[in-house]
């Protein structure tokens, strides 16, 4: 029988997200997770989604853009507000349709696209946010993603990331290696996660200005922020799924051990700036 995992507003089989063409053992880890019933995929949960989507401010005037709307949580808290219009740019066809699949206004559309090349016009938009997407990128890229968001803002617009964020702000070289090695191994998926300073000397290079900044422990596994992003049942729903996959099982311990392993220099941050140029 077919697995069915709840999400706001919309229930989707296992076989229709994404990653679903791909074995346990090898699935990127967002989208197992995904697969297991976890529906908030982001390092501080859904609180400091909350607070970042706060700082931004949205208004009923804005024009949002979101970069890598994954399986629509966040989109479905920031048209809460009613913007003017919204456009999730999202790499996977799969996840791009399921984010459709719950916007109900024409003025409401998610299309496949990059981050880091849009194709969206110049100083189109009021509000920019992503959410665990720079963190896997090369320096680089997460410069090109930035530039981008600088590029379709006007000018006194909102940018806001919610990424991993490395501590202290003058850790060693060799950590941030040894943390940027073993996550990758474990998610399957390349890590590069910064410092503050680090973060904030790009987003500064790109022509922002940092407004607000709060931080959340690393705690995306651990029971309690479990049960707070998901609830009860859904945290019942993602536990059984969890306990009847042994492969899944081990890659959820492997993903909370590396959490835990380097809780003292990992955890989560949203930053919100402002296109000052």
């Amino acid at each position: 029988m077919t697995e069915i995992v709840s999400f706001p507003d919309y229930r989707a089989t296992a076989q229709t997200l994404p990653g679903a063409d791909l074995k346990s053992e090898k699935m990127p880890g967002h989208w197992l997770l995904a697969q297991l019933g976890k529906k908030v995929l982001r390092p501080g949960g859904i609180e400091l989604t909350r607070a970042m989507l706060g700082a931004l401010q949205i208004g009923k005037d804005d024009d949002v853009v979101e970069f890598a709307p994954g399986l629509g949580l966040t989109a479905r808290m920031a048209l809460a507000q009613q913007p003017a219009s919204y456009t999730g740019v999202e790499r996977d066809a799969d996840a791009a349709q399921l984010v459709n699949d719950v916007l109900e206004e024409p003025q409401y559309e998610c299309v496949v696209g990059k981050a880091e090349d849009t194709g969206l016009p110049d100083a189109s938009a009021t509000v920019v946010y992503g959410e665990a997407m720079l963190t896997m990128q090369t320096n680089a890229n997460k410069m090109k993603i930035i530039s981008e968001a600088v590029r379709i803002l006007k000018r006194g617009g909102r940018y806001a990331i919610h990424e991993i964020n490395l501590a202290p702000d003058d850790l060693d070289g060799s950590i941030q290696s040894e943390i940027s090695k073993g996550l990758s191994q474990t998610i399957k998926v390349g890590a590069r996660p910064l410092t503050m300073p680090e973060w904030t000397a790009l987003l500064e290079a790109a022509g922002f200005r940092v407004v607000a900044v709060e931080r959340a422990p690393m705690h995306l596994l651990e029971p309690r922020r479990v049960l707070a992003d998901e609830g009860l049942l859904g945290t019942l729903r993602f536990i059984a799924n969890v306990l009847g996959n042994r492969v899944a099982r081990q890659r959820v311990l492997a993903m909370r051990g590396i959490f835990r392993r380097y809780a003292e220099h990992m955890a989560a941050v949203m930053i919100v700036a402002e296109k000052v140029a």
